[in-house]
């Protein structure tokens, strides 16, 4: 399968702080995680690590509006909520359980996770159903390299996610306004969860992972609508059979288990057609641009889909 994602050379993509001495970054964005015992010298170490080879020729979205425009809706419907509501959100201690058909199911701890699995920076486009896009430079690891630690066993077709439940942490989880059933659950087939370009993010931009974006583990699907990205994951289950999904669950004839971006099939209330780029222009940006299938990650995933309906399986 070709991996050929259009590349630039590194120096013209990062963010300034990623040049920044490990001394530097402790004192500064990561001393709060660093003080936690989470991170510490191997996320450092990596934030300075050759980049991955996954990373688009774009301009990168702004991080000021990547941390306060998001969806969140534990936190809020609003897109501004989750920046404000998520401040007493306790990130720290964490832990992921991996369960379901494996032969060695187990619980790993952030810190373990941090120290062990292979971090590096990914430049992603992502793309929101709600016809908004950003490029974001997301820091983590293929998911793949944490499943393989389990060893899935052959009856596995799906994999399952589950986020937190902490209605004391997360005012959307309580009161008479709730959106949706929680604890929020996504999931996977599991050829998609092995793909090399999912990822499980810890951090963005250089910095450890915002509570307003999924801290402290999330997942990044770049060529899927962007409520694939469970965030504040605590149980990953392998399944043989397809697992329910939130957004699914709540209103099935507009969102499908396997939410790739297509621009030929538009959501009942708006046309998926084209999008707007966040950060392009004032507030936030307004031009329009024609919206890419599997958000231009095609070359490297259509195939994963050959064979099926696509206004079908949606």
């Amino acid at each position: 399968m070709s991996r050929d994602v259009p590349q630039i050379p590194y120096s013209e993509v990062t963010p300034k702080h990623l040049y920044l001495s490990r001394r530097e970054f402790i004192a500064g964005a990561g001393a709060a995680a660093v003080a936690s015992g989470i991170l510490g010298e191997a996320y450092a170490a990596a934030l300075q690590a050759k980049p991955s080879q996954y990373r688009v020729d774009e301009k990168l979205t702004p991080k000021d509006a990547v941390t306060t425009y998001n969806n969140f809706y534990e936190f809020g419907t609003e897109k501004g909520a989750p920046g404000l509501a998520s401040r007493d959100f306790k990130p720290l201690p964490w832990t992921v359980k991996i369960d379901g058909l494996v032969d060695k199911p187990r619980e790993f701890d952030m810190s373990e996770l941090i120290e062990k699995m292979p971090l590096e920076e990914r430049i992603y486009r992502m793309r929101c159903v709600e016809a908004w896009s950003m490029v974001i430079p997301w820091i983590g690891f293929p998911l793949s390299a944490l499943l393989q630690q389990v060893e899935p066993l052959g009856s596995a077709k799906y994999v399952a996610f589950t986020s937190v439940l902490r209605p004391e942490e997360m005012p959307g989880q309580r009161g008479i306004f709730q959106v949706l059933d929680w604890p929020y659950v996504e999931g996977l087939r599991l050829d998609e969860a092995m793909h090399p370009l999912t990822i499980l993010s810890v951090g963005l931009y250089g910095e450890t992972l915002p509570n307003a974006n999924g801290a402290p583990i999330r997942l990044v699907v770049p060529w899927k609508y962007g409520f694939k990205g469970i965030k504040s994951i605590t149980r990953i289950s392998f399944m043989e059979e397809q697992p329910p999904t939130s957004w699914n669950l709540m209103a099935p004839d507009e969102y499908g288990f396997y939410a790739n971006v297509n621009p030929e099939v538009d959501h009942p209330r708006w046309s998926q057609a084209t999008e707007r780029r966040i950060g392009e222009d004032s507030f936030f940006g307004s031009g329009r641009r024609d919206t890419l299938m599997f958000n231009g990650y095609g070359e490297q995933v259509a195939s994963l889909y050959s064979g099926m309906n696509l206004h079908r399986f949606y």
